[in-house]
């Protein structure tokens, strides 16, 4: 199953480093039954897309989290991990595509790395500021989250990772 880890900068250097990433409470995103039901349309790819953007959203309360504890250095870029694993389990407790996985994903099983460019940096960390009073329904707040969202995250086949951390 393809799976969609929420990560950060410091996460994404520990997969280099180390050769694999714990996400955060086993937490990942995934199509599943419950996402796919959410839609009235679209083809496997779109939904996919979906998932995608749902970690691309839990990486944004990551960076918040970072942010808040005085982690300054951190870049303000979503990065989200695409990997295929078997050992996934459903959450309808959370969002409709959430999955946990039984522990670290290892590199040897990372499909792709999705990450914000320099561009995004700036709607980025606003959005990483308001993404708890989007959740709560705040309007101006949701669309600060949105801003961010417009940005598309660019893709790294997992040969570039490495070379992607370097540059930064």
């Amino acid at each position: 199953m393809r799976i969609y880890v929420p990560a950060t900068w410091p996460m994404l250097k520990s997969l280099v480093k180390n050769g694999v990433v714990a996400p955060i409470g086993g937490t990942a995103f995934s199509l599943t039954p419950r996402l796919r039901e959410s839609y009235t349309a679209g083809d496997e790819e779109e939904l996919e897309y979906a998932a995608l953007s749902e970690a691309a959203r839990a990486s944004l309360r990551l960076l918040s989290v970072e942010f808040g504890l005085g982690e300054e250095g951190t870049p303000a870029r979503r990065v989200v991990i695409a990997a295929d694993l078997d050992d996934v389990t459903l959450r309808p407790d959370l969002d409709d595509g959430a999955v946990r996985i039984a522990g670290p994903v290892p590199l040897e099983k990372v499909a792709a790395v999705h990450v914000d460019t320099e561009e995004a940096e700036y709607a980025v960390r606003q959005a990483s500021d308001a993404i708890d009073s989007a959740d709560m329904g705040d309007l101006d707040a949701e669309f600060l989250v949105g801003e961010a969202e417009d940005h598309e995250l660019a893709w790294y086949d997992p040969s570039e990772i490495a070379f992607l951390v370097e540059l930064r």
